[in-house]
């Protein structure tokens, strides 16, 4: 028989869709049924890492966004009584092929050692290009913790 799942903390990837939101909710209940913590990510993708640096994107912009992102989060969790932090990430390199969305949110859990995580699997029809929706499938593939989806 084997051993009951332990979780100590849960990693929620987010991109400031609705869904990487709905995610988050789910993270925070499931920190809170294990008495965990979570964490979440904040991936900036491909298109917003190349206008950074093209300079289109302003960096400030991008980081206030992903703030108020994870202030939102870290709100819910506070609410729910769940120990939360935060980090943001670029889920892409122009000089590293092998950065992309997917390895970033598993090295994310690597260096937190999460033993949970919890993905957004689908962008928003009007969302297509969603950071998340692409590195859910890798995660699910690759991922040495338990892996919810939603």
């Amino acid at each position: 028989m084997s051993d009951p799942l332990s979780v100590n903390t849960v990693l929620v990837p987010v991109d400031g869709s609705d869904e990487s939101a709905r995610a988050v909710d789910y993270g925070v209940t499931i920190a809170a049924e294990y008495d965990a913590s979570i964490h979440v990510v904040y991936v900036v993708g491909e298109e917003v890492v190349r206008g950074i640096e093209a300079g289109r994107v302003s960096k400030e912009a991008v980081a206030d966004e992903a703030g108020a992102f994870a202030d939102r989060a870290l709100s819910l969790a506070e609410e729910a009584s769940v120990p939360a932090n935060n980090s943001t990430a670029f889920g892409f390199s122009p000089t590293r092929k092998t950065r992309h969305p997917g390895s970033v949110i598993l090295d994310t859990a690597d260096e937190i050692d999460a033993d949970f995580i919890v993905v957004p699997r689908e962008g928003g029809a009007e969302n297509t290009g969603d950071v998340l929706e692409k590195a859910a499938e890798y995660v699910l593939l690759y991922a040495s913790q338990p892996v919810l989806s939603v």
